[in-house]
């Protein structure tokens, strides 16, 4: 749904993108990327920060323990997933202390783009309500049974496991009724295609061509 609050002049415009765990999402961002359109992963930046940002760290460890965090510093993963994917509490509050980092250093990155538009990628850009301050969105989405098997083979996790994570997400119908684009993932339409016709369409709405 577009953002009419942003000005078309605005740049660089900001695409937000989004899909549910195992839509493949990320496959789609790299094919953005080959097509020189900036991403900005808001995940992977947020996972960054666990060990990087030193308040982070302590306030991770105040919240849930020195077992957070594996003998070398890393966090754990598993852990953390065991705790906040079973507790809505537990994952606001990890969300609130990372979503403004994460934004902030999304802000610095937007600046130093000169392309027309950006891409910023979050697994949780409808739930945490940043898609408000995007100008388009893109939701890839595949059948639920064919993320879950991805899911299952990628992280070598257990169904119940990835079905946790999928409860703490909107559901696919819920996403694309906020969707401006949709691209179908699901091994029967052909991928590239999609994305070229969305890359079309963006600079098309925006008249950046």
């Amino acid at each position: 749904m577009l953002n009419t609050s942003l000005k078309k002049t605005d740049r660089p415009f900001v695409v937000g993108l989004t899909g549910g765990i195992g839509s493949g999402k990320s496959l789609v961002c790299k094919v953005f990327t080959i097509l020189g359109i900036p991403v900005f992963e808001a995940d992977r930046v947020g996972r960054s920060l666990y060990t990087g940002n030193t308040k982070v760290k302590e306030e991770m460890i105040s919240m849930f323990g020195p077992g957070v965090y594996l003998p070398g510093g890393e966090i754990n993963r598993s852990y953390l997933a065991s705790l906040i994917f079973n507790d809505k509490e537990a994952l606001l509050r990890v969300n609130r202390l990372i979503h403004p980092l994460v934004r902030d250093a999304f802000a610095l990155w937007r600046q130093e783009q000169n392309s027309d538009y950006v891409v910023y990628e979050a697994a949780i850009l409808f739930e945490s309500g940043y898609y408000r301050e995007t100008g388009f969105t893109v939701v890839v989405t595949a059948p639920e049974e064919l993320r879950i098997k991805r899911v299952m083979e990628r992280d070598h996790v257990s169904r119940e496991q990835v079905l946790a994570r999928i409860r703490n997400q909107w559901d696919e119908q819920k996403k694309l009724a906020h969707a401006d684009f949709v691209i179908r993932n699901d091994e029967e339409h052909l991928l590239l295609e999609q994305i070229l016709e969305t890359d079309k369409k963006i600079r098309s709405h925006g008249k950046f061509c």
